[in-house]
């Protein structure tokens, strides 16, 4: 049960604590569902799709994704 924890740690974490160019106050896991429901045009089962992933990736992929994809 605490791999769970430590695995999902950085999507719990407000994005401005894990990215230095962000300001955000919203946990990665929300930011990376705007993201996805944008691109999926509001579908919210394509985005709960594309989330999947994410729980069971490490911080360095989350963290390497969020930076190529979310970083403005």
């Amino acid at each position: 049960m605490a791999d769970e924890v430590i695995k999902t740690a950085v999507l719990d974490r407000q994005m401005k604590e894990v990215f230095d160019w962000s300001d955000s106050t919203n946990p990665v896991r929300d930011e990376l569902w705007d993201y996805f429901m944008e691109k999926n045009g509001k579908d919210t089962l394509k985005t709960e799709e594309a989330m999947l992933p994410f729980l069971k990736d490490s911080d360095e992929k989350i963290e390497a994704f969020v930076n190529e994809n979310l970083k403005k």
